[in-house]
């Protein structure tokens, strides 16, 4: 007689939408309680890919039951890892019971098995990861372990039913605030990459280093929905009456029915510290308002603190915090 059945790691393009539907709906409670954030369509574009055997990455099968996920996409050289979650599984029945394993070992090995097919796989380079779902320092030694650098960052909210969300303020003499337009992509890009020269966030997401590069993440957060459904009414620019230059702005995205989530928010160096960025957290604030939304998010990497301290006097408290790591292959002399 068999002592049970223990776990197995098996390549995710095995398995079937409907095989990890119920994972999924797990998963989705997880983001509406701890983070007010509806996961219903990043539940329904995963459970698309699935179905196309095009999702690279591993589940974990116990006693039959899909009990956790892993994933990845590429970009070029660089993989990164879009999601981990798994839950509880159900002891094996034999002579011997096998006990069960936990969420966090499931997910433990199930990141471990990626990181091991990524880091051998020549092509890849570079590995980044935010997890934000999961509360930091739970993934922190599997990532230690594989010799990831990790970098904390906050979930901060504002209550928008108890801030006091100031009147839109007067533009400076040479400056313009105007709403968000579909032709902003390529400034906005130029912008990012100026704006993240030398930032913490340049260390986390390599896309803020070069204009391509942030055109390739204002595309995912402007047109796929990739952190929410974009909404133009919170998101505003900032440009100079002289030389057109976009010099500031602020992204919005819905994230649930009444929690919205600033996805992008930065100033041009030479026109920091005048007041800009404190203008345009003001005017989404407001925007989400007139949306009905009781609340406002953003996050924040622990290492920029005079960001930090600019939310906490708009009213932003940290909420959760989590990891963002990152592996760099060694360059060989």
């Amino acid at each position: 007689m068999t002592s049970g059945v223990s776990l197995e790691i098996l390549d995710l393009r095995h398995f079937s939408a409907s095989l990890l539907r119920p994972l999924l709906e797990s998963e989705g409670e997880v983001w509406r309680v701890r983070l007010n954030w509806d996961y219903a369509t990043s539940a329904r574009l995963l459970l698309q890919y699935l179905d196309s055997r095009m999702l690279p990455g591993y589940a974990a099968l116990e006693n039959g039951r899909v009990t956790g996920y892993a994933f990845c996409v590429y970009e070029e050289t660089k993989a990164v890892i879009g999601d981990v979650f798994a839950v509880d599984g159900e002891p094996g029945y034999g002579a011997k019971p096998v006990p069960p394993q936990t969420a966090a070992e499931i997910e433990h090995r199930l990141l471990t098995h990626l990181f091991e097919t990524l880091q051998h796989s020549p092509q890849v380079d570079r590995i980044e990861s935010q997890l934000l779902l999961h509360p930091s320092g739970d993934h922190a030694d599997v990532f230690r372990e594989a010799e990831f650098t990790l970098y904390r960052r906050l979930f901060m909210v504002q209550d928008l039913s108890a801030a006091h969300i100031e009147r839109r303020r007067e533009a400076q003499p040479d400056l313009e605030i105007r709403p968000w337009r579909d032709d902003d992509l390529s400034p906005a890009g130029r912008l990012i990459s100026e704006a993240y020269a030398d930032h913490p966030d340049s260390l986390i997401n390599d896309q803020y280093r070069s204009s391509h590069g942030s055109m390739r993440f204002l595309h995912n957060i402007v047109r796929y929905s990739g952190c929410g459904t974009f909404a133009p009414q919170v998101s505003f620019v900032i440009c100079d009456r002289h030389t057109r230059e976009m010099v500031a702005l602020v992204l919005g995205s819905r994230v649930s029915a009444d929690s919205g989530h600033i996805t992008q928010l930065c100033v041009k160096p030479r026109y920091r510290r005048r007041g800009l960025a404190r203008t345009l957290l003001t005017l989404a604030s407001s925007g989400f308002s007139r949306l009905d939304m009781r609340e406002v998010s953003l996050t924040v990497t622990e290492a920029n603190q005079r960001a930090i301290e600019l939310y906490k006097s708009e009213g932003y408290t940290c909420r959760h915090m989590f990891d963002a790591a990152v592996w760099q292959r060694p360059r060989m002399a």
